[in-house]
């Protein structure tokens, strides 16, 4: 993707957020994003345990039963506006948010989705997994095993959503409903697949090949995360 005008793509380390938080931080950023009043930003995080239903699961063919299970086991369940299926969030995930504003001759979600899938790739190929695509699914696959779920939505060309990759979670949980609506066994995690990264590293090297592919240049805020909202805290580490 070209970008008229070289600005910057900048991650802001959030720890662990609620998942509601975060959903209502997106939709704040992404209206700051679109007045030009923050620059590109790629959200990390990760979730107290959550199920998310994207559009495909929202229809009439959704198994009540399968929510209830998951309701059932003290998970909530909430419905969002990204693309995909179910997926799960839950402590021992890396989730990445890029709220980014396409301009006219970026406006490719299908792209976009494919850079997103790279940003994992490369980093997961650079620490010796043997990590690609699948046809007709997106997300990120090592052999027959998905390690990461991808699903965004934008608004007036500004994305939001995006990753969830799993380093070392309790992989039970995914057998509570139909992940991506895949079986359940198909989802891995880097610990059960023999790699241990270091977190931050490997949240700034996705940071440096997500910017790349979409020719921005990568930064990590490090400013104080001052104020008494989330968004507010957000801007004032932008701002330093």
């Amino acid at each position: 993707m070209s970008q008229q005008g070289t600005h910057e793509l900048v991650r802001v380390e959030l720890g662990r957020v609620p998942y509601r938080e975060a959903w209502d931080l997106q939709r704040e950023l992404v209206a700051l994003r679109r007045t030009g009043a923050i620059p590109d930003l790629l959200l990390t995080c990760e979730h107290e345990e959550v199920v998310t239903t994207g559009r495909k699961a929202q229809g009439p063919t959704r198994s009540s039963d399968e929510t209830a299970g998951v309701l059932a086991a003290g998970l909530d369940v909430i419905e969002v506006e990204r693309g995909g299926a179910a997926t799960y969030h839950g402590p021992g995930q890396l989730v990445g948010y890029p709220i980014v504003q396409l301009a006219p001759d970026e406006r490719d979600l299908h792209a976009f989705l494919r850079f997103l899938e790279g940003s994992l790739i490369g980093p997961l190929s650079a620490l010796g997994l043997e990590a690609g695509r699948r046809p007709d699914y997106t997300g990120v696959w090592v052999g027959p095993r998905k390690v990461a779920s991808i699903g965004i939505a934008c608004r007036g060309w500004v994305t939001y959503h995006g990753f969830a990759l799993n380093l070392s979670l309790d992989l039970e949980r995914f057998r509570l409903f139909r992940p991506c609506d895949l079986e359940a066994s198909v989802m891995a995690d880097l610990r059960t697949l023999g790699s241990t990264p270091d977190r931050e590293e490997l949240s700034q090297a996705v940071l440096i090949e997500l910017a790349a592919s979409l020719g921005r240049t990568p930064r990590l805020a490090r400013g104080e995360p001052s104020g008494e909202t989330l968004a507010e805290r957000v801007v004032a580490q932008l701002a330093s």
